[in-house]
């Protein structure tokens, strides 16, 4: 039986779309290009989608030969050589999905990517570019007179504007959760996997396995939280009739990743917000939650730490801690047609029974457990009522639900009128909001996956022994969750939610054993780190969502900001004001257009001819008779049993149903990370290799000045570091253009040295351009005049270190070593897997030279 579980890595990672006459040929293939599939899509179809997915894996030789072939049997003329039959459209990185709308069907693919962040080896790309291809040919086209808006609308959602999607690491959901699929008993693995080769996609997937002698491996690939999917209503339509490598889903939010140096040992801190597809859309237009329970502007925020000197699920030190914001969970809104800029809240329903408050706290409880905190920071005390009046329903829906809740699983309510503390002269809103922090992760605890260190038994800490979540053998789970709110959920609290990262990460950098005390203090390097990560998700959540940057920032509410940012806080006000005002609602119809709230059929009213979108968005008013709920059981039973766990992540047959799970040799490609991550037998360029960036690390927060404690954890007087506290005008200007470019990428755990950088991938194929090499090459962002200094720089202390300029040109010796190296090595590793496989059908590839190209390519 196998002895081990491993994620599926997608086999779908480069593609090349291929045009003839009646048909296009989608050919996708894995990183190496070891494996290929392909899809068949019919041209002759005005308004029907017909695809055929060739269940066959392909060789690249074998994929060769059949382009060959279907290049010769649809040229016009029999023995013609002139002229091509079969045409390459355009190179892509993955499929977002299919859309119809008064036509034909467009396909969406991604052009251009970029490496955003690495979690133990799974990497996390952004979108850069995206190409809309009309599928059926000009013979068969059926033209409509508001396609070409329709078109447009479409369009206006940017692709390339903080959408994120991972290969191997499903960004749906918790890192917590994707380490407790992997953690799974074998056993019940091993009954999962005969049902689902019953059922597989492929007759021939698991032809020829040999799992003896412990060689085997548990793949398990989950189903996506579809809340979180932005492209899921794309996919529908083929994910019954094609592979599931093909089908990639993708989040919209932020990413981003920094790197902490504790004395030369490299942590990365990862940030991923995760923005709800349901109820989504702009500011005023979408407040309060609809029928089911969803709310508007509801993101996930997952914090992850990480000991980078070590890269794998199983032996790497991994740390996550999750956070909720949204609009409070009742029906309101408000009128902006009276053109105020605080227009009136009114309550759109009576709701005596917390109806839709308790469709959204069920789910709550059943993807995070209990206890759900509710931190409400809106106005307690006004002159005339404004916010206080959601203040007043939301605790009558939460004192109703919690006297039918088990005492020990009641919602915790906590209210805190932060704006009255701001103003205040006495009160430091920050102390005040620590005070909160503390008291909500002692109660929710946190995510890590190593038991606690050996010295944290020795000396234990006060305030670790009271931690709450759930402790297991091989570490801690966070039961629960904190959800944070205010009016619009994005200056106030985004600081609220800073606090309570900040809380959390000292907790987390103590579970690994980095600082003696869970304890951290501002004006430290990895405060300041994780400040300006916290400033760039909170800038990005606030443009999605209120058009305008953040108002209101940490140094704000910290009172050290400087005099300037009251003149740049009356800006983004502007902004705010001016976007709520005349483009939200081209951006509204953009979001239900993509997200498939709104399907265009002819003979009904077009999209742009709706008076409003609540009849969308809120389906029960469609229904004669609508279904509710006990007044008095409202939960769902099966989650409240295994409560404080969440129920997602309980071991049972309906949660068993929602994954795949395969059985692989440990040297396929499809579950090997290392091979996956590092390509030890592709030739690169070392600075191309570790040249990659991050949004900010430490180093740029680290004294400049010799004999200085180097501990990020030291605290700094603003002379000191090699950012001010304050920030001059360049290295604002600078952060402002790092927020939009969004740019972060890790360097393998190996190196410290390097960076800064970017890394983006464009869509070019090895099998018609033998000597160019597909894999992904760093494109530094910079102008033509600084790309000689960056050169420079990087080559130079490489010159230093190694005695060579590894930027250069490999001489003949050195590359006639570097090939018998690679025979090899390849050999080694062809003869490991035989010993271990004897009855494989498939063999391995061999390396091959191009002539002229210095570089090996696969065959």
């Amino acid at each position: 039986m196998p002895t081990a579980a491993a994620p599926i890595i997608s086999s779908v990672q480069k593609l090349v779309l291929y045009e003839t006459r009646a048909r296009y040929f989608l050919v996708g293939s894995n990183n190496a290009e070891t494996k290929y599939r392909v899809l068949k899509i019919d041209r002759t179809e005005p308004k029907d989608l017909v695809i055929i997915d060739d269940r066959h894996v392909y060789t690249q030789q074998e994929i060769r030969e059949l382009l060959g072939r279907l290049d010769l049997g649809n040229r016009t003329k029999m023995g013609q050589k002139g002229s091509s039959g079969l045409f390459r459209a355009v190179s892509a990185f993955g499929v977002v999905g299919f859309v119809r709308f008064l036509e034909g069907y467009y396909i969406v693919l991604i052009t251009k990517r970029r490496k955003m962040a690495d979690i133990g080896g799974h990497a996390i790309y952004k979108i850069e570019d995206t190409n809309m291809i009309y599928i059926p040919n000009d013979s068969v086209r059926v033209t409509h007179p508001d396609e070409a808006r329709y078109l447009r609308i479409f369009q206006n959602v940017d692709l390339s504007s903080n959408f994120y999607f991972s290969y191997s690491y499903d960004l749906s959901h918790s890192l917590q959760y994707n380490l407790t699929v992997l953690r799974m008993p074998l056993e019940m693995l091993k009954s999962e996997t005969t049902q689902n080769r019953q059922e597989s996609f492929d007759i021939f997937e698991d032809e020829g396995l040999i799992t003896q002698g412990g060689s085997g491996v548990f793949g398990i690939c989950s189903e996506p939280y579809m809340k979180y999917v932005w492209n899921g209503e794309l996919l529908d339509i083929i994910k019954s009739t094609v592979h599931r490598d093909w089908l990639l889903y993708i989040i919209h939010g932020f990413c981003g990743q920094s790197k902490l140096l504790i004395y030369g040992r490299p942590v990365y801190v990862t940030l991923i917000a995760r923005r709800s597809s349901k109820f989504a859309g702009t500011r005023f237009l979408k407040r309060g939650a609809n029928c089911e329970g969803d709310v508007a502007n509801e993101v996930e925020t997952e914090q992850i730490l990480c000991d980078a000197s070590v890269m794998s699920f199983t032996a790497g030190s991994y740390s996550s801690y999750v956070q909720v914001r949204g609009s409070v969970p009742l029906y309101w809104s408000q009128d902006i047609s009276t053109m105020m800029p605080k227009p009136p809240i009114t309550l759109d329903q009576a709701d005596p029974f917390a109806h839709v408050a308790a469709l959204h706290f069920d789910q709550m409880f059943q993807r995070f457990g209990s206890p759900i905190i509710i931190l409400n920071l809106v106005k307690e005390r006004e002159k005339r009522k404004h916010e206080r009046i959601l203040s007043e329903e939301l605790v009558a829906a939460v004192t109703y639900l919690n006297q039918f809740l088990p005492p020990e699983h009641t919602i915790v309510y906590i209210p805190w009128d932060m704006a009255k503390y701001t103003k205040s002269k006495l009160c430091n809103v920050l102390d005040r909001l620590n005070v909160i922090a503390e008291s909500v992760v002692k109660k929710t605890g946190f995510f890590v996956n190593r038991p606690d260190s050996y010295c944290s038994i020795l000396r234990p800490d006060e305030k670790w022994n009271e931690l709450g979540g759930c402790v297991i053998p091989t570490g801690r789970l966070q039961t629960g969750i904190l959800r944070t709110n205010c009016v619009d959920c994005l200056d106030r609290t985004n600081t609220a939610q800073f606090m309570v990262g900040k809380c959390a990460l000292a907790y987390q950098l103590y579970s690994l054993g980095l600082i003696d005390k869970p304890n951290l203090q501002f004006d430290t390097d990895a405060v300041r780190l994780f400040e300006e990560l916290y400033e760039d998700h909170g800038d990005t959540l606030s443009l999605q969502y209120g058009g305008s940057q953040l108002v209101h920032r940490v140094k704000t509410y910290r009172k050290i900001a400087p005099w300037t940012q009251h003149s740049k806080d009356i800006m983004q006000t502007l902004s705010r004001y001016y976007s709520n005002a005349f483009s939200d609602a081209d951006r509204q119809d953009s979001i239900n257009l993509f997200l498939g709230v709104y399907h265009p059929t002819e003979g009904k009213p077009h999209l742009w001819e709706l008076p409003t979108d609540f009849y969308l968005h809120h389906k029960n008013t469609m229904r004669l008779l609508p279904t509710r709920r006990s007044y008095t059981y409202w939960w769902t039973p099966e989650v409240i049993k295994h409560l404080p766990l969440p129920y997602d992540e309980v071991i049972c047959a309906a949660n068993l149903k929602k994954l795949i799970v395969k059985t692989f040799h440990k040297y396929e490609e499809e579950i090997d990370i290392h091979n996956e991550f590092f390509r030890p037998y592709e030739l690169s360029s070392f600075d191309d290799t570790f040249c990659l960036a991050m949004t900010s690390s430490a180093r740029d927060f680290m004294p400049k000045t010799v004999g200085i404690d180097p501990s990020p954890f030291t605290v700094r007087k603003p002379d000191e570091t090699g950012k001010s506290v304050l920030g001059n005008k360049s290295n604002r200007e600078e952060a402002v253009l790092q927020r939009k470019t969004a740019a972060s990428a890790p360097p393998p755990p190996s190196e410290e040295a390097m960076s800064s950088s970017s890394e983006d991938d464009s869509g070019t194929d090895r099998e018609e351009e033998g000597s160019v090499s597909q894999r992904s090459t760093p494109v530094k962002m910079t102008d033509s005049g600084d790309s000689a200094k960056v050169t420079e720089n990087v080559a130079q202390p490489m010159k230093e270190l190694y005695g060579i300029n590894l930027s250069d040109g490999l001489s003949e010796e050195d590359f006639s070593i570097y090939s018998r190296f690679v025979q090899l090595g390849q050999s080694q590793h062809k003869q490991d897997k035989n010993s271990q496989q004897p009855c494989s059908r498939c063999s391995d590839g061999v390396i091959k030279l191009a002539e002229g190209s210095g570089k090996p390519y696969w065959i």
